[in-house]
């Protein structure tokens, strides 16, 4: 299917818009899961529009337990030259594509080699796009798995950085730019990063549902440390009053947001993850309702500092609201 931009000037103004959408119906889906097993995927091309630019090389690293077992590796030679720029960028020459198997010979084993397994990437959409596209031009079956983006979490976990390409995760992190530009370079490159996120995660988050709760505020707009209290007149003697509040789970009466403003009216903090800070853990109805010891990270973590002798409460949603009421009466 064609693919491009419509331009078009309407009232004097230019106008940019898709004259075509390209169907990626099966695409897999976009993950934040931190996976101990995956495969590590990175391609070479010719450009950036799978529409008109080709896949000169094709990389992957099948990672078991966060340790690699085995790669894929192949150069792919493409129906046109390639340009002395990419010939630069990437080190790749067109004497080094003349002997390349081509794609329809080569992608059948790539895709092979990743199976079922959950895709990680750096900027994967990328990647992905490439190899769905071609899978449909060669008719073959669709790629439809699932991914994660090292790009996408890095945007999430490190926003203070300027910014989340490889190169700038490279030099961030401390770690070697050689061979960055070839597939399976780029791969293990990529897996660093992903591991030095992890271990980020654990030191920020402490694991990763915490990361998941924290993203899911963020795609709601809400993060405890921007509310603001509105209460000018907070009574120090009531039971929230400079205490640290963390919730999990789903609210059965308040949004997320607004149960943080109440934890600031009352002059408490509210928190977004647990820390040593943190006075009360409010477990959403959901979450106090849950059987076969299924319980969120939250508590797991809050009940593994309470055995420690951290003075920590967990409570349901109800008694946060008892606490609030019984105080109210009391003022009455």
């Amino acid at each position: 299917m064609a693919s491009g931009l419509y331009i078009s000037i309407i009232d004097g103004k230019v106008v940019v818009s898709d004259s075509f959408k390209r169907d990626r119906s099966e695409k897999g889906h976009s993950l934040i899961e931190l996976p101990e097993s995956y495969t590590l995927i990175d391609i070479e091309s010719t450009g950036l529009d799978p529409t008109f630019d080709e896949i000169i090389e094709l990389g992957a690293l099948k990672i078991k337990n966060n340790k690699v077992k085995d790669s894929f590796q192949s150069l792919v030679k493409p129906e046109s030259e390639i340009d002395p720029f990419i010939e630069d960028l990437t080190g790749i020459t067109n004497s080094d594509l003349e002997d390349a198997p081509s794609l329809i010979s080569v992608l059948p084993a790539f895709l092979e080699f990743i199976g079922s397994d959950l895709v990680v990437g750096h900027n994967v959409n990328f990647d992905i796009n490439f190899i769905y596209d071609n899978c449909k031009k060669l008719d073959l079956p669709y790629f439809s798995n699932d991914y994660v983006d090292t790009l996408r979490l890095s945007r999430r976990i490190l926003p203070e950085l300027e910014s989340h390409s490889l190169s700038a995760l490279i030099n961030y992190l401390g770690l070697s730019e050689e061979g960055h530009h070839r597939a399976i370079s780029d791969c293990e490159k990529t897996k660093d990063i992903f591991d030095n996120l992890k271990n980020i995660v654990k030191e920020r988050f402490g694991d990763e549902q915490a990361l998941r709760d924290y993203l899911r505020n963020l795609s709601r707009g809400v993060r405890a440390k921007d509310i603001v209290a509105q209460n000018v007149d907070i009574d120090k003697n009531n039971p929230l009053y400079d205490k640290y509040c963390v919730f999990t789970g789903t609210l059965e009466k308040l949004a997320r947001k607004d149960a943080f403003q109440i934890v600031a009216d009352f002059g408490g903090i509210p928190q977004d993850s647990i820390n040593k800070q943190t006075n009360f853990l409010i477990l959403g109805t959901q979450d106090y309702r849950r059987i076969n010891g299924d319980k969120s990270s939250k508590q797991k973590k809050a009940e593994q500092m309470k055995l420690k002798g951290k003075e920590i409460d967990i409570i349901p949603e109800t008694v946060f609201y008892d606490m609030i009421e019984d105080y109210l009466s009391d003022e009455r």
